[in-house]
C-alpha cells in the first residue's frame, strides 16, 4: 500500500520531483516471484519514511545476511512488478552489519523477466571495432561500491574493460590512474558512513594492476589519488553520492599514434 501511495504521489507532483535521489540503510527483503530465471525481486524499506523500494535493478545484489546502503532515484514509470517503488538507476552496497533473512512469497507480483544489462562485458574472443585515428586523450571512470575495492559485475568491470581496450588500441604514452574515496562522513539512517583515506590508493592500484595483466606496460602507468569530490561521469547515471567512489583512468596516446 505504501509503495502504491508513493507512486501516486510522485505522479501527482510532476517529473521534477521524481528526480530526487534517495539514500538509506536497511535490511534487504527478497520476494520469491516466478517469472523465469533470475526473476526474483530485491526490496528495501527506507526507515525514515517506511516507503518500500524495489532495488532489483542495482548491478550489485544484496546479501540478505547483511544490511545494505541503498542509493537511487525513483522511477514511477517503471510500474510495480515487485511490490515496491522502483529505483532506476539504483546502487546497492553490502555493509558489515548483520541482518535476519526475510523472504516474501510472490503475493501476486509478477517480478521481472531477466534481461541482459546494457553494461555487459563482451568476451575476449569477440572481434572489436578499434577506435579511429587520430587518437585522442580519454578518461574512463570505474565506479565502486561503498567501502569496497571489488570490481562489481556488470558495472565496474564494464568500464574497466573499456579502459583496458582503449589503452591497448592506442599504444599510450602515459596512463594516469587516480583513485577517489568518499572520506567525508555522511549520516545515513543513523549510520556514520565514511571511507578510509587509504581506500582511494587501493582502488587505483587494483585498476593499474588489471591494466598490466591485460598487457599494458607498467612503466607507462602512474598511480595517484584525488580528494573527495563528486563526478558527472555517465557511469553514475546522475547519482551524486556513488560518484565519490571511483577510479579515473586517463589515457594519453603516444605522439606517433595521435
Amino acid at each position: 500500500m505504501k509503495a502504491a501511495l508513493a507512486l501516486l504521489a510522485l505522479a501527482a507532483t510532476g517529473a521534477a520531483d521524481t528526480q530526487a535521489a534517495v539514500r538509506f540503510v536497511a535490511c534487504p527483503i527478497y520476494r520469491d516471484t516466478d517469472a523465469g530465471r533470475k526473476s526474483g525481486c530485491w526490496l528495501a524499506d527506507d526507515p525514515a519514511t517506511g516507503t518500500r523500494y524495489d532495488v532489483t535493478s542495482a548491478p550489485t545484489k544484496p546479501d540478505w545476511n547483511h544490511a545494505v546502503l541503498v542509493e537511487g532515484r525513483p522511477d514511477p514509470a517503471a510500474g510495480n512488478p515487485c511490490g515496491g517503488l522502483v529505483l532506476e538507476p539504483a546502487r546497492v552496497s553490502v555493509l558489515d552489519e548483520g541482518c535476519t533473512r526475510f523472504m516474501l512469497e510472490a503475493e501476486g507480483y509478477a517480478g521481472r523477466k531477466f534481461a541482459l544489462p546494457r553494461r555487459n562485458v563482451r568476451p575476449l574472443y569477440e572481434a572489436r571495432t578499434p577506435p579511429a585515428r587520430p587518437f585522442a586523450a580519454r578518461v574512463v571512470t570505474v565506479p565502486f561500491d561503498y567501502d569496497s575495492s571489488f570490481v562489481s559485475y556488470q558495472l565496474a568491470d564494464y568500464y574497466l574493460d573499456e579502459a583496458i581496450n582503449y589503452a591497448l588500441d592506442v599504444a599510450p604514452a602515459r596512463i594516469t590512474v587516480t583513485g577517489y574515496a568518499a572520506t567525508r562522513a555522511d549520516m545515513v539512517s543513523g549510520h556514520k558512513l565514511a571511507e578510509d583515506d587509504g581506500l582511494a590508493r587501493t582502488r587505483a592500484e587494483l585498476v593499474a594492476h588489471a591494466l598490466t595483466l591485460r598487457g599494458v606496460t607498467a612503466a607507462d602507468i602512474r598511480v595517484t589519488t584525488g580528494t573527495d569530490s563528486p563526478s558527472a561521469d555517465e557511469a553514475f547515471d546522475g547519482l551524486d553520492a556513488p560518484s565519490r567512489r571511483r577510479v579515473e583512468v586517463r589515457i594519453e596516446p603516444g605522439s606517433a599514434t595521435r
